[in-house]
């Protein structure tokens, strides 16, 4: 098992980041853009990956009393990933994104795992600060 994980600081309160990475319909918007999640009756959710043009069903559930997202795929059970907010004062929150894959096969290498976290953890920053203009604006 190789396991990957990443933290970014976000100028938001916890509700606020957890609200928009929790958002179903909006998680295109900061996941990493090979991928794609179409929900279907929740938790289940299909996972489609440009890369390899494959749809994988998997398993997506939200845990907004701990502020936590768990996923991870359904029939292979080889990837596993939670995101979990945590307030650190000052209306400022940090976003924690672990992975862990079960099977080497499935695993891309720590380049491409850190570079597609870090890329995530970055656009979901952009768009806990588009909520944040937008309610101010």
């Amino acid at each position: 098992m190789t396991e990957y994980e990443r933290a970014r600081t976000m100028p938001a309160p916890p509700e606020h980041v957890f609200d928009r990475a929790a958002d179903v319909d909006r998680l295109d918007t900061w996941l990493p853009q090979s991928l794609h999640v179409h929900a279907e009756e929740l938790p289940a959710v299909t996972v489609h990956e440009d890369r390899t043009d494959e749809n994988t069903q998997a398993l997506l559930r939200a845990q907004p009393d701990q502020m936590r997202l768990e996923w991870g795929t359904r029939a292979q059970g080889s990837y596993t990933g939670w995101l979990q907010v945590a307030g650190i004062g000052s209306g400022a929150s940090e976003v924690t994104v672990h992975l862990s894959f079960f099977e080497d096969s499935h695993d891309p290498g720590e380049q491409a795992v850190h570079d597609a976290l870090d890329t995530s953890l970055r656009r979901l920053e952009e768009q806990v600060r588009l909520r944040i203009d937008d309610a101010a604006g």
